[in-house]
């Protein structure tokens, strides 16, 4: 089956903000969907990209005003204008989602979870127990986050090394396997209808 490949960070608002859009697109048009977290901050540092906390005021107050409008038009709760703890470290949730990806289930579920519980819940996704819960309430196996350690810290790098490779450098992105690419969720719409055709 064809697939669509997703570079993302459990820490992004953008993902969060993506909801299952990106899921239903693909199963739309009969594409399996790729999970490849990866490091957003080595990702920024690689490809001229600036951390949030280093960006001009200009572009912090403008990405405040579009992190309002784009709520709204999601419809989803978020915690604004940060939630309690954010940044955190995103490595245990991406290793999970690596792990679950190898048994097979419904990763977005999971996905959508972790960054529901960064985004909405106020929880802290780098906490061991926070990740096995969104894996528990995603129908996988809380042990995931022991058993999928060493498998997830490699892929986690070598998602970096391949996004670099392929041209990504934000998130979340999505790299159809004709190399056409779509950044940010406010282009989700714009991929359906490049699948469909229509661009």
């Amino acid at each position: 089956m064809a697939k669509m490949d997703y570079y993302f960070t459990t820490l992004s608002p953008w993902a969060y903000l993506s909801g299952m859009r990106a899921e239903e697109i693909a199963a739309k048009h009969g594409l399996d969907v790729v999970y490849k977290p990866l490091d957003i901050m080595s990702l920024f540092a690689r490809t001229g990209g600036v951390a949030p906390a280093e960006r001009h005021p200009s572009r912090l107050e403008y990405r405040a005003q579009e992190l309002r409008r784009q709520v709204k038009k999601a419809g989803l709760a978020m915690t604004l204008p940060k939630p309690a703890f954010w940044p955190t470290n995103p490595a245990p949730s991406s290793y999970a989602i690596i792990a679950a990806q190898d048994v097979g289930g419904d990763v977005g579920k999971l996905a959508h979870s972790l960054l529901r519980a960064c985004w909405a819940e106020e929880k802290d996704i780098g906490d061991e127990a926070v990740v096995q819960d969104c894996l528990e309430a995603a129908g996988f196996e809380r042990s995931l986050t022991t058993s999928g350690m060493l498998v997830g810290a490699e892929t986690y790098a070598r998602n970096l090394e391949e996004a670099v490779a392929r041209g990504v450098f934000g998130a979340p992105f999505y790299v159809l396997e004709d190399g056409e690419k779509f950044w940010g969720q406010d282009r989700l719409d714009d991929m359906d209808a490049y699948l469909s055709g229509d661009l």
